[in-house]
């Protein structure tokens, strides 16, 4: 019998590292089973539905459609969901990916039920424990089984935390896996394809903008300084900034006006995203996942953290964490467009063969 794994995703980040493990699973059908399970959390089609196209993941076994909600609301209704998909279904693996909301509470489930769960990105520390993001990577990494790591910093911490040697495997990451084979596609889709092609034509040097996390998009103060440094650099460099829903609802309802030198947009789609910003001259961000994708493409990045879980993306990157005063936001955007191209080679095993990695230390049926 093939040994049967549930790959769970739920929000944006989890489907583009999901994508390259199914397609290799794929080649294996005769060792491997997988079903994909959505548990709905981000609940936006611009979001979410758009991205089994274009990354070419299958439609999901499972739908949990557990949609928005308080951390507590959500964990729990996916809780409640997932349980009876794996008592109706039980797989020999549960695997998860990241760090949201999902990835916690599948992980709980699969363990109160004796299934062995799998983390990949495990590892990651940021040490701040008002993220709710890190709080979901320290559970989730307390209860699993095994842990396929992105970065040296991750192995470091899952040492320090006990964990058997042997379960520690240091991969790669899957999202630069997702990020090569999306390049290749897009350099054989048209241009005019591409609604982002035509905004890149009226603005040959840019800087793409993308921000939502809850400890900057929700507070008053914080995102009026966030929006104050990114108006005086709009004047240096015209700023794209596709605008996420949370981030657009508290624009609004705190009348927060973006200024006009500000390009805004409506969330993209992966692609367009991705046609958009890998040609940046730099990007301000508070995604831990564009940290990695600028990266690997030798990009400028300006993080509006007062830290990150991805240390390699500042120590072998391009990756400059400021916090998000107006002065430092301003400051280190302008020293990054001065900034020489880099030359740098990126971290080690980003080379696009992590799934193939995490394939090979998998478990097999007996």
């Amino acid at each position: 019998m093939p040994y049967k794994i549930h790959l769970i995703a739920g929000a944006r980040p989890n489907f583009m590292k999901v994508a390259p493990i199914i397609r290799e699973l794929r080649k294996h059908p005769d060792i491997f089973e997988y079903r994909l399970v959505h548990t709905g959390q981000h609940y936006d089609k611009d979001m979410s539905d758009v991205f089994f196209e274009e990354l070419e993941i299958p439609r999901p076994d499972f739908h949990l459609e557990v949609g928005s909600g308080s951390h507590a609301e959500q964990t729990a209704n996916i809780m409640v969901r997932y349980e009876q998909v794996c008592l109706n279904d039980r797989p020999d693996l549960v695997m998860v990916v990241g760090d949201v909301n999902s990835t916690l509470a599948c992980a709980i489930v699969a363990k109160k039920l004796n299934i062995e769960v799998a983390h990949v990105e495990a590892g990651l520390r940021s040490g701040d424990l008002s993220m709710p993001e890190e709080i979901n990577r320290m559970v989730t990494d307390a209860i699993s089984d095994h842990f396929f790591v992105t970065e040296p910093s991750g192995v470091a911490h899952l040492r320090k935390e006990g964990k058997p040697e042997e379960r520690i495997h240091f991969v790669g990451h899957v999202m630069i896996d997702n990020l090569f084979f999306q390049l290749g596609k897009l350099e054989d889709t048209p241009d005019d394809a591409l609604r982002t092609s035509a905004i890149k034509a009226r603005y040959p040097a840019y800087g793409v903008v993308t921000l939502h996390r809850p400890s900057n998009v929700d507070d008053e103060q914080t995102l009026k300084r966030i929006v104050d440094a990114l108006g005086e650099i709009a004047e240096q460099v015209p700023l794209i900034f596709p605008v996420h829903p949370r981030t657009r609802k508290s624009l609004d309802g705190l009348g927060i006006r973006l200024p006009d030198a500000i390009i805004a947009l409506g969330p993209l789609a992966y692609m367009e995203f991705l046609n958009l910003f890998k040609d940046a001259k730099l990007v301000l961000t508070d995604s831990g996942g564009v940290q990695e994708e600028t990266t690997a493409l030798g990009i400028p990045c300006v993080t509006l953290r007062e830290n990150t879980e991805r240390p390699i993306t500042v120590t072998e990157g391009t990756n400059t964490v400021v916090g998000t005063e107006k002065a430092r936001i301003v400051d280190a955007a302008l020293a990054a467009l001065r900034a020489p191209e880099y030359q740098g080679e990126g971290p080690a095993l980003w080379d696009g063969k992590a799934a193939e990695r995490i394939c090979a230390q998998l478990p097999r049926s007996v």
